[in-house]
């Protein structure tokens, strides 16, 4: 089947399974409580072959066609994005730092035909999205940079030890690296309370491997996931395939634009946009980054 065939959820999506559009059924109830058990529990669930099997070919070369289109940065990071000063004491985990070399697709770089540009604006998919995560709505970032990314981490790379921005994240495998590229993550190793410093320092140092989960994901699963509060990254990427996944980002509150720094080396690039919110974004806790 190719893309332009697929004109509905029920094509893109294996409803039969995941009946997005009868959540109150017994099979959406069904759906919907196992994945608030496993975002619950492990702050992460996964739905296997979200995706149609027969699309999931097309959802690979679609993705793997625009890949070239990333804006690549290699940087030396930390955990928590953030400069490190005199200050920070000398066992501080933001003093560990790591070579992030990932690179990202912009939105405004997606056909908006494609796959994956389709499954992030249909309501459907983000009711059923708000659902799993208890929320009363979501909404489309305005952000026309970084609402739908791709992420693309090629051969010898790696996505290191991080937290993410927001509480809740929603993404998709569409290729898999031959080997390496493992999503590895720590569940609520922090709270909005508690940074737990010690507990980060111990996973950076590598002693944290009784709390590391590793999950095995396919092209075509769809993981949801609450990065804030869970250390999280991509093993490094062997062989000669990149590894591919699609971002979905969405937001509890209307008109969400990105931060310029954080936009500029994501993306390479600011819009107008950014440089009129800058200031004006509002924090629902005090972490680090």
């Amino acid at each position: 089947m190719s893309t332009s065939e697929a004109t509905t959820l029920d094509e893109l999506v294996d409803t039969d399974r995941y009946p997005l559009a009868d959540l109150d059924g017994a099979g959406g109830r069904s759906v919907l409580s196992q994945a608030r058990k496993g975002l619950l529990a492990e702050g992460c669930t996964v739905l296997p072959d979200f995706i149609r099997p027969s699309l999931q070919r097309t959802l690979q070369q679609e993705c793997a066609d625009i890949a070239p289109r990333a804006h690549y940065d290699v940087a030396t990071v930390n955990v928590y994005n953030m400069a490190v000063g005199p200050d920070l004491p000398e066992d501080h985990p933001g003093r560990t730092a790591f070579e992030r070399g990932n690179a990202f697709v912009a939105r405004d770089r997606i056909p908006g035909g494609s796959l994956i540009s389709r499954l992030y604006s249909d309501e459907t998919f983000q009711r059923f999205i708000a659902r799993c995560f208890d929320l009363d709505e979501l909404h489309e970032l305005e952000d026309r940079l970084s609402g739908l990314v791709l992420n693309v981490v090629e051969p010898g790379m790696e996505h290191p030890w991080h937290f993410d921005t927001n509480e809740f994240t929603v993404s998709m495998l569409t290729q898999e690296a031959e080997e390496g590229g493992v999503f590895e993550y720590c569940p609520n190793i922090r709270s909005a309370q508690e940074e737990n410093f010690d507990g980060v320092r111990d996973v950076l140092q590598g002693r944290g491997d009784a709390r590391t989960r590793r999950l095995l994901l396919r092209p075509g699963d769809l993981q949801l996931f609450k990065g804030r509060f869970s250390l999280h990254r991509v093993s490094p990427v062997r062989g000669r395939l990149a590894r591919h996944s699609a971002i979905f980002a969405y937001s509890e509150r209307p008109g969400v634009v990105g931060s310029v720094s954080r936009t500029r080396q994501l993306f390479g690039r600011v819009l107008p946009q950014h440089l009129q919110a800058e200031g004006r974004a509002v924090r629902g806790d005090r972490l680090l980054d």
